[in-house]
């Protein structure tokens, strides 16, 4: 784990000591906040490293009082990956007063939907399902959603394939999470977006993904667009480069180009992939520790702080965590610096507020996290990498896709 002597999260935090104001009539308070999530079970790859963020940031919060004398409590618990779970979790955390809620599943953020709206509860999901956010006032994306991710992807094809309109096929995950992103990908093409999806398939539990492969290469694909979690793109990927179908460079004529969102890529992907992993492409808005970085010195910091093992502190799982875990601490700090009280409805308030010079900028992220009434995607900003020499570097600069904008 790559270490530095002074943390750049201590440096933040020392401003904030000299900046806080003596006295406060808010000294001494406790904010609950809790987060219910796949630790154990399905998807507890992503979970458990992800509640390890939250759990770190906030304890950082604390040991540097980064709020004064006041305090985070976030109560985590695991659901499963069980929406029943899910919801009874949430409801014991509203008999703790809690004032902030961090959620994690599609399936859950989108079953809780108007229970967060009954309840005026800002929330903000692991889950960046753009249909979170469609009819609801109080989840927040924190990053930008998988539809944005997807498309992003599919302009990146368009920008850089050669000779026609690029051949896609789409694999994605058997549920809301991996469907809900095609469509909006079939949107953009209607609104212009020159490619063809030759075909979309949701995995199942069958390993053997040659028919499927040899299918698609009968079919002329050239790239294909993963929306899904890693164990599957790695098998797929293991079977690709079996067949040799793997694209040494973008667009290689005769080959196979994979892409993939946010779930599908990291570290993770690597060690369950090997070799077969080289030239994969994946765009998330966090950044990533293979490359040297003010950001990733702070997260690899914050785990050594906390005693995380080189998996977790390596992990944008972690780096996600971490994140809702800032805004929701920046919200709080934003609302007592006004000498606010600490309630559902400020911190709400302050989220809206966050935009434009108001932007809150986080370590992890590689770019701004902006909310308004009309705004509830967080960052925006995408990169994309490449695994080059089994670790993912930047392929670019950071960019905005164009097309969600265009269909909405």
């Amino acid at each position: 784990m790559k270490t530095k002597k002074i943390s750049i999260w201590l440096v933040v935090a020392a401003a904030a000591l000299m900046l806080a104001a003596p006295g406060s009539a808010m000294a001494g308070e406790v904010y609950k906040t809790a987060l219910s999530l796949a630790i154990t079970g399905p998807t507890s790859d992503a979970g458990n490293p992800y509640s390890k963020g939250v759990e770190d940031y906030f304890r950082y919060v604390n040991d540097m009082n980064l709020l004064g004398d006041d305090t985070v409590d976030c109560t985590i618990r695991d659901d499963k990956y069980e929406t029943a779970i899910t919801k009874r979790n949430f409801e014991e955390f509203l008999d703790m007063g809690i004032v902030f809620y961090l959620n994690y599943s599609t399936g859950s953020t989108l079953a809780l939907k108007r229970d967060f709206e009954e309840v005026e509860m800002p929330t903000l999901p692991a889950s960046y399902h753009a249909g979170n956010i469609e009819g609801s006032d109080y989840i927040f994306l924190p990053i930008a959603s998988y539809s944005a991710q997807n498309i992003g992807l599919a302009e990146y094809v368009v920008d850089h394939h050669e000779g026609g309109t690029p051949k896609v096929a789409m694999y994605v995950h058997p549920s809301a999470f991996g469907r809900e992103p095609v469509k909006d990908v079939e949107k953009a093409i209607e609104a212009g977006l020159d490619i063809e999806i030759v075909e979309t398939v949701e995995h199942g539990q069958d390993l053997d993904v040659t028919g499927m492969l040899q299918r698609w290469r009968s079919k002329g694909v050239q790239y294909v667009i993963s929306q899904t979690v890693q164990s599957p793109v790695a098998t797929m990927l293991k079977g690709a480069n079996i067949l040799g179908l793997v694209a040494q460079s973008f667009g290689e004529k005769g080959k196979i180009t994979f892409l993939g969102a946010h779930y599908t890529g990291g570290n993770d992907l690597v060690a369950l992939a090997g070799d077969a992993a080289e030239n994969f492409y994946w765009t998330t808005s966090f950044i990533t520790t293979s490359e040297s970085s003010a950001g990733a010195d702070a997260q690899l910091d914050l785990a050594e702080r906390y005693g995380r093992d080189e998996k977790t502190a390596n992990s944008h799982n972690y780096a996600a965590g971490i994140l809702v875990a800032e805004i929701t601490t920046e919200v709080i700090k934003r609302a007592k610096a006004k000498g606010k009280e600490i309630t559902r409805e400020n911190l709400y308030k302050e989220l809206l507020d966050m935009n434009g010079m108001n932007a809150f900028y986080s370590q992890t992220a590689v770019g701004p996290v902006t909310y308004s009434k009309d705004d509830q995607q967080g960052v925006d900003t995408l990169q994309l990498y490449v695994v080059q020499d089994g670790e993912f570097r930047a392929e670019g600069k950071p960019f905005i896709s164009e097309y969600p904008e265009k269909i909405k």
